[in-house]
C-alpha cells in the first residue's frame, strides 16, 4: 500500500484508504473517489503542482492538490483480477 503521491504512472490503482479528517473525505467522497474503485495517475505537474487522476470506474478526471493526494492510499492492481 503507497500514497497516490507515490504510485506509478498510467497503472491501474485501486484505492485502499482515505485518511485524514472527516470534511476532506467526505469531499473527495462527493467526488467519487472513495475505496474500492480503479484509478490511473495520469500526470503529475511538475515543482509541486496538482495531480491529475482517471476515475476508471466512471470515467471521469479530476485534480488533486498534493496534499489531498498523499492521504490517498493505493495498490498497485496487476491485471490477474
Amino acid at each position: 500500500m503507497i500514497n497516490l503521491l507515490d504510485a506509478p504512472r498510467d497503472k491501474l490503482l485501486r484505492i485502499v484508504a482515505v485518511q485524514g479528517p472527516e470534511g476532506p473525505r467526505r469531499r473527495l467522497f462527493s467526488l467519487g473517489l472513495r475505496t474500492g474503485i480503479l484509478v490511473e495517475l495520469s500526470s503529475q505537474a511538475p515543482f509541486g503542482g496538482p495531480i491529475l487522476i482517471k476515475d476508471k470506474t466512471r470515467g471521469t478526471c479530476v485534480a488533486l492538490g498534493r496534499g489531498v493526494a498523499r492521504r490517498i492510499q493505493v495498490d498497485v492492481v496487476d491485471g490477474r483480477e
